[in-house]
């Protein structure tokens, strides 16, 4: 036997071959849907998008360009070219001492509108949970009624209601003790004649108000209020610390429309003082339509439009963080 023979054969050690990739991890189907699902909405909302950039998209850059040229009459026809002036429409603007006078009182008028509206409203709102069914619904269609009556007719009824020789309020007010209201004129001064456009503004928006926090009521808990009643709350604490908190987002929804619409009035002015606004009841709308229109001097009237544009927009932010801060305590 030779040496070879009886020699053990070393034992080689197996290879180690290298480990393989884990498989790719499949995308989970859910995961795929939400991603899809997230094109949805905006898919929605395009044909609206579309709309609002063709409705107010055009207007609103024609605004800005024409706040920052010199356009006027001869301009509008064509007589002389439009220029570039920059700031200047915005410095003249801003250094009129009227243009102040303007703003304090549109200030002033739509935070009185604002406020009266939405007193009035959570009152008839409250005391609508209290009445029975069928006059809920006579009260609810008197509502609607007035709410849905265009501004112009409301208008009439309310420089018929308040005319100096025919109204009938003056005749009621005079059969008072004491009192002669007979050929009254509410519109000889600018807060008296303010204060009655301003009660027809109120009257018309109060039913949306009314409407919205109606239904927001019936979201309250019932099982809330009688716990608190049961903790010795009265009617004034369970609305403050029951209904009040729980309304808090449709209050400040309300608030915003409410300031932005009562900023913005134009008809009631317009027609109650017949197309002709004396100085102390112009707005900024109306201050604006007559820079424009009846001055002619369209470049200026866009800059204080954009100049109200602005004014408003920092109304919205204001109501968007509100709402943001809203969204995070819940």
């Amino acid at each position: 036997m030779s040496a070879a023979d009886t020699t053990t054969p070393a034992k080689v050690p197996p290879v180690r071959q290298a480990p393989q990739p884990p498989p790719a991890a499949k995308e989970p189907a859910r995961s795929r849907r939400s991603r899809g699902g997230a094109a949805v909405p905006w898919g929605l909302l395009a044909p609206c998008l579309l709309v609002l950039v063709l409705v107010l998209g055009y207007p609103l850059a024609r605004l800005v360009t024409l706040s920052f040229q010199e356009f006027g009459q001869s301009q509008l026809w064509g007589f002389l070219p439009a220029e570039f002036v920059g700031l200047e429409n915005f410095t003249e603007v801003l250094g009129d001492g009227e243009f102040w006078a303007v703003v304090l009182r549109t200030v002033v008028f739509a935070a009185g509108c604002v406020v009266f509206t939405m007193v009035a409203g959570m009152l008839i709102a409250l005391l609508l949970q209290r009445v029975s069914g069928w006059m809920k619904i006579l009260i609810n269609i008197a509502l609607v009624a007035s709410w849905g009556m265009p501004i112009i007719v409301a208008t009439t009824v309310f420089k018929w209601l308040f005319d100096a020789d025919y109204g009938i309020l003056n005749a009621l007010l005079s059969k008072l003790p004491g009192v002669e209201m007979i050929g009254h004129n509410w519109f000889a001064s600018g807060p008296q004649g303010l204060a009655v456009i301003m009660l027809l503004v109120v009257w018309g928006a109060v039913p949306f108000v009314v409407i919205t926090l109606s239904a927001g009521l019936t979201q309250v808990p019932k099982e809330m209020v009688e716990a608190a009643r049961l903790d010795g709350a009265g009617a004034w604490g369970v609305f403050r610390y029951v209904t009040l908190p729980i309304l808090k987002p449709i209050i400040v929804m309300l608030t915003t429309l409410s300031v932005i619409w009562d900023m913005g009035v134009f008809p009631q002015v317009f027609v109650m003082r017949n197309g002709h606004p004396e100085a102390e009841f112009q707005l900024l709308t109306t201050y604006s339509y007559d820079k424009a229109f009846v001055v002619n001097d369209y470049a200026q009237g866009s800059a204080i439009a954009l100049l109200t544009v602005v004014l408003l927009l920092g109304v919205v932010a204001v109501y968007m963080r509100q709402m943001l801060k809203i969204g995070e305590v819940e």
